[in-house]
This record gives C-alpha cells, sequence and structure tokens, in this order.
C-alpha cells in the first residue's frame, strides 16, 4: 500500500473517502470547494464519483486541474488568503501559513509589501504551497516569481494549487468525522 492509498483496513476505503463517495451531490460539493474553489474542478471530481481509491480521486483532481482555464484559476485563487494573512477563524488557512506565524515583523511587513507588489502585477494573490514552508522561503519564491510572465506564472499557480489540492484532499478522505 502506498501513502497516498487511504484505508481503514484491508481493502476498505477510509471513512472520509467513502463519505465523499456517498454525500448529497450538493453536500459533497460544498466539501469540495472547501478544498478547491474553482468550481470547474469540483463538478469534474463530483462527476467521477465514487472512487474507489485516494489514488483515484487524486488522479482526478490532477486531470481536473489540468484542465482549468485561466478564468477558473482565478477563481481557485480566490479562496486563498494572501501569505501571512489567514482568513480569520480559517483553521485551514491558519495550519498551512502556519510558517509566518513566528517571522519577524521585519518580514512580515516586506512580505506584505511583496504580496501587493505582485498583486499589482499579475492581478492575483501570489500562491504557494505553504504547507511546511518557512517565512523565508515563502519570501523567496514571491521574489522570485515575481520576475515572471504572466504565462508562466500561471502555470507555477497550476502546479501550486495541484499541490494545495492533494494535502486538502488527503485531509478530507481521511477524516474520520467532518468537523
Amino acid at each position: 500500500m502506498t501513502s497516498t492509498e487511504t484505508r481503514s483496513s484491508g481493502d476498505t476505503p477510509a471513512a472520509g473517502l467513502t463519505r465523499l463517495n456517498t454525500l448529497a451531490d450538493s453536500e459533497a460539493h460544498a466539501a469540495l470547494h472547501e478544498v478547491c474553489a474553482s468550481s470547474a474542478w469540483g463538478s469534474k471530481l463530483l462527476a467521477q464519483r465514487p472512487y474507489a481509491s485516494a489514488d483515484a480521486l487524486f488522479a482526478a483532481s490532477d486531470a481536473a486541474m489540468a484542465e482549468l482555464t485561466a478564468a477558473d484559476l482565478e477563481e481557485a485563487m480566490a479562496g486563498h488568503p494572501p501569505i501571512g494573512r489567514p482568513k480569520p477563524g480559517d483553521p485551514t488557512s491558519a495550519r498551512e501559513q502556519r510558517g509566518m506565524a513566528g517571522a519577524s515583523e521585519e518580514l512580515k511587513a516586506e512580505m506584505l509589501e511583496l504580496n501587493l507588489a505582485y498583486q499589482d502585477k499579475f492581478g492575483h494573490v501570489f500562491l504557494i504551497c505553504a504547507t511546511g514552508a518557512t517565512a523565508e522561503s515563502m519570501r523567496d519564491a514571491v521574489r522570485t516569481r515575481i520576475g515572471n510572465t504572466a504565462e508562466q506564472e500561471r502555470e507555477i499557480v497550476r502546479a501550486e494549487l495541484g499541490k494545495i489540492n492533494r494535502i486538502r484532499l488527503t485531509r478530507l478522505v481521511e477524516e474520520e468525522d467532518p468537523a
């Protein structure tokens, strides 16, 4: 069994995957929207239920991500707060941006300035898979990526969203009881 095969025992899918497979469409759509704000991505995943394994869900997610248009990516990014400013009361964004929590005030101020410059250039928030990243590494990434073309950045954002979606989907399918 690989680390992405989420199983509770034997060949029985984990409780969270079983729940996702059996939720009413509206409830499953809401759960998937918490993973990714792109309605196109969520609709593509809904249409392929039920999933035999977490690997099948991840493959469907990757395929759906690859097909998102620029407008779909914009919609997905709109669901993400700027780095260093997680949504109040949102444990997911706070957990994912944990690397900024211990940053110095100077680094936080620099990150805010870089976020604003990035947003001015590209028209959307700087998006990075922040899980496990340090404040310094996120700062370095925005410094580097601000020099990209819009096309280069769109593909980097697509890859970063794919990483974020996998992390969030893993949490969803491993979840014993929804919060």
